[in-house]
């Protein structure tokens, strides 16, 4: 494997190590729920739960989500789709 691919691979693990954990405190839930989680499936993932999310997934990746993208962000999995157009790598 050549390094830049070590170095992509590096960056990816990290992305989602990010991801993982703007998730599990966001809504204080264990890594093991993540990837079955969805829009309002717990009492802390709600319309304000929902804004919190999103604010800090833009701070911890530095990025600007727009509001299409925010009302489409309806799960773990819907929302690494969605940063992947941000240019975030999983």
């Amino acid at each position: 494997m050549c390094i830049l691919n070590i170095k992509k691979n590096k960056m990816n693990i990290i992305n989602i190590e990010k991801y993982n954990n703007v998730f599990c405190e966001t809504f204080e839930v264990e890594f093991s729920v993540l990837s079955n989680l969805n829009y309002q499936d717990i009492s802390l993932w709600d319309s304000v739960g929902h804004m919190t999310l999103i604010s800090n997934l833009e701070e911890v990746f530095d990025i600007m989500i727009d509001t299409d993208d925010i009302i489409d962000f309806s799960s773990y999995e819907k929302g690494k789709e969605i940063l992947i157009k941000y240019g975030i790598e999983f």
